[in-house]
């Protein structure tokens, strides 16, 4: 039986320091900020949720009509990210992706659902036989509770969050639709910019 889609939250990570690329999130990404994409692609999911450490500019903060969720411990990654969004969250579900990934979508979201079962904690990505945990399906309760220990032992790994999950993991063939944009040149490949 598949979840009700009020039992799913949507977790934007956007807490990075991006040293690769200072300002990736609010750069052009076709006539649109990359965060703004990012979630105009995904916010017909359920409600939107953003994890962030800074204000953002003024285009994207007109647009984003969701909640800004601050770490709870800075400096703790994308793992303390999840962390401290999730117990702002009240689903019992949160689709939880990066906010440098401009082609995921309904369609990532739907193709990890029809993954899930019941008896599942996590249904993440899988892209050349890796595990991408910043595109995955979450039990919000199952992923606090090794999430959080994961942060007491000093680590900052959600790969290792999830294999403690009992998890499904979906390939996708298409690996665009995973991509993350982490340098200009990246970007503009991905995205055919001609800057």
């Amino acid at each position: 039986m598949q979840p009700a889609a009020a039992d799913v939250a949507v977790v934007i990570l956007a807490g990075g320091g991006a040293t690769r690329f200072p300002g990736k999130l609010e750069s052009d990404a076709g006539g649109v900020p990359l965060l703004l994409r990012v979630y105009r692609n995904v916010r017909s999911i359920g409600p939107v949720y953003v994890s962030a450490n800074a204000p953002f500019g003024e285009a994207i903060a007109r647009e984003l009509g969701c909640t800004i969720v601050p770490d709870l411990q800075a400096g703790r990654g994308p793992l303390g990210g999840i962390v401290s969004t999730f117990e702002s969250v009240s689903q019992p579900l949160c689709f939880t992706i990066a906010g440098d990934a401009p082609f995921v979508d309904r369609g990532v979201f739907d193709r990890l659902l029809a993954a899930w079962e019941p008896q599942l904690e996590a249904v993440a990505a899988e892209r050349n036989g890796r595990l991408e945990p910043l595109c995955a399906i979450y039990s919000r309760e199952a992923f606090l509770r090794e999430g959080r220990s994961e942060l007491a032992a000093g680590s900052g790994a959600v790969r290792a969050v999830v294999e403690r999950l009992v998890h499904r993991r979906v390939g996708f063939p298409d690996e665009r639709a995973l991509a993350g944009i982490n340098t200009i040149a990246e970007r503009d490949a991905l995205l055919g910019l001609q800057l």
